[in-house]
């Protein structure tokens, strides 16, 4: 799905310019705001040189300015069209909602605005993505297709492997083939992912699976090193549009054929210094090529390196014109692994982002209660992989294993990922094989202390009493350290049915250190319906109250009680 960089903002009242000065200064870089005789001059330049045309304004209006355009364009090039009401509490996609990121845009805009997007695409409504919103091109009859998915009537896909897309519904069957096969059996796919150009189904997708190696003279002209491009892709029956990188030696960064080449087709131009390409293995090394680069092979071996990432299989070795080379390698997908932080518990809690990666996900694996919250914001036919308390590692293992498979996965946890749950035994299992997305999420601490007051309003740490990883004295060290270093202590794991003195023992490790008064406040289910929270002191601590659903926060020495909250002065001199 694309995403508009020039934005057109037209507004005809004085709330809709507040709203367009909103827009304006979260994204100086993409909003210009347009000025014209009138609103509907405004839209027609905006339509005619923007990517996307937000107008505060009514529907109405903008159907009619615009309609006499829209008839007379072309649906791969019209803007994404937009409209906002003055109060923006809604953002309505009118144009583009896939294929010009419409539908995207509206997102942004709404979680800067506080409105609620209003999808009126099929897909969107059905929570399934669109053929076309993959950010991959797709060629045939998409709508026709796209149809028959939303309908849930059966929709074989052909494909040479498995990729990190999302789930494309219920109805969907994959069956993997050959790269060479892909698209090309007796029995026509309605669906295929293929990168060869004879492949034949209702709809083909063309990965990002190929990568062209380029070696070029000082000075090459960009029209030889795209001519020679495209004849070999098309000689090697390879589209175009799989290509996902140029790539070539350092020393031709800057060769501004190659850049303008890269520019022309709207890829990344790679490069890789001598050394590494001379650790290559290639068909055709030339030692004149060795003497002038210091590599024996350009084009052959940028192909294979690719990215950087993983290598790929040469398909097309070396071939030549006057004053630039080219070789084709195609790579295998990488799987992808997202770590995804879902907070605390209160769906107002779940980041943006958050929601994104759950939907991009073809394979979510969690804990169950988990996996409950957020069922209902997944794609139709996602798998889910959950399971109970107590098996955090293996479902860190499966998460990885899904992933070197090919799948787009979210691994979920509670908080952040990254703070006591699912990140560090995940990453300690992944590889350099997948690529692995962080995606953080509101801790227990914060949440806590928000409803406390502001008791980390200076240094503290975290701290769990759980002795399940870590030996009990070891923790006592640290509770000796912290309470010594006066800091304000988040405990975690206070206490649970097994573990009932382990509470205790710690407070009176800081009770050592710090004045009977020093607050302790306490918060049960933070952000959830069933919250709870109650203020305390060292001296007066019940913790017969407390269990495994608690956050305790201690206060250091000069942490307070002020009107019924809990603060901690970040160290400017305390004003009772």
């Amino acid at each position: 799905m694309t995403t508009p960089t020039r934005i057109g903002v037209i507004a005809v009242t004085a709330a809709g310019r507040r709203t367009a000065e909103q827009l304006r200064l979260a994204w100086p870089e993409r909003v210009e705001a347009i000025q014209a005789d009138s609103g509907a001059q405004a839209l027609r330049d905006a339509f005619g040189r923007c990517d996307a045309v937000v107008a505060v304004m009514a529907a109405g209006a903008v159907v009619r300015v615009l309609a006499p355009l829209i008839a007379a364009g072309d649906k791969a090039t019209d803007p994404a069209v937009l409209v906002i009401d003055e109060t923006h509490r809604f953002v309505v996609p009118l144009l583009g909602g896939h294929a010009a990121g419409a539908n995207r845009l509206a997102g942004e805009i709404a979680a800067l605005t506080g409105a609620q997007p209003v999808l009126t695409t099929a897909t969107d409504a059905a929570g399934l993505p669109g053929l076309d919103e993959l950010g991959w091109p797709a060629h045939g009859d998409i709508a026709g297709l796209t149809r028959r998915m939303l309908d849930g009537e059966p929709v074989t896909l052909a494909t040479d492997a498995t990729w990190p897309l999302p789930s494309l519904g219920p109805a969907v069957t994959t069956v993997t083939a050959g790269a060479e096969e892909a698209g090309t059996a007796d029995v026509r796919p309605d669906l295929a992912i293929s990168d060869r150009t004879d492949a034949d189904a209702t709809v083909v997708l063309r990965p990002p699976s190929l990568v062209a190696g380029m070696g070029a003279s000082r000075g090459v002209p960009a029209d030889e090193a795209e001519t020679l491009l495209r004849d070999t892709l098309r000689d090697a029956g390879l589209a175009i549009e799989s290509l996902a990188a140029l790539a070539t030696a350092d020393v031709k960064a800057d060769e501004p054929g190659l850049v303008e080449l890269a520019r022309r087709l709207g890829l990344p131009l790679v490069t890789h210094p001598a050394d590494r390409l001379a650790g290559v293995t290639v068909p055709n090394p030339s030692e004149v090529v060795r003497q002038a680069v210091g590599t024996p092979s350009v084009a052959e071996a940028a192909a294979v390196l690719g990215t950087g990432r993983t290598p790929g299989t040469l398909l097309v070795p070396k071939r030549a014109a006057a004053m630039s080379t080219v070789a084709i390698a195609r790579h295998a997908p990488r799987g992808r692994l997202a770590v995804v932080g879902l907070g605390p518990g209160s769906p107002q809690t779940l980041t943006p982002a958050a929601r994104d990666e759950l939907r991009r996900a073809s394979v979510v694996v969690g804990l169950d209660q988990y996996v409950d919250q957020i069922r209902h914001l997944l794609r139709p036919g996602t798998r889910i992989l959950s399971s109970g308390l107590g098996q955090e590692e293996e479902r860190a293992h499966t998460a990885v294993a899904r992933a070197r498979d090919g799948h787009a996965v979210a691994l979920i946890g509670s908080g952040d990922a990254g703070v006591y749950a699912m990140a560090s035994p995940a990453l300690e299992a992944a590889d350099a094989g997948i690529d692995v997305v962080g995606v953080p999420g509101v801790t227990a601490a914060l949440a806590a202390a928000s409803v406390l007051g502001a008791p980390l309003g200076h240094d503290h740490c975290y701290l769990s009493l759980s002795d399940l990883h870590t030996p009990w004295p070891a923790i006592e060290r640290r509770l000796r350290a912290v309470a010594e270093a006066d800091l304000v202590l988040v405990v975690y794991n206070p206490r649970s049915a097994k573990r009932d003195w382990q509470l205790d023992r710690a407070l009176e490790l800081l009770a050592e250190h710090r004045p009977p008064h020093t607050p302790i406040g306490v918060v049960r289910n933070a952000t959830r319906p069933d919250q709870q929270s109650w203020l305390t002191t060292l001296a007066d601590a019940d913790t017969s109250r407390v269990d495994m659903y608690c956050l305790v926060v201690v206060g250091s020495s000069t942490s307070r009680i002020v009107g019924g909250r809990m603060v901690t002065p970040r160290g400017y001199r305390w004003m009772p």
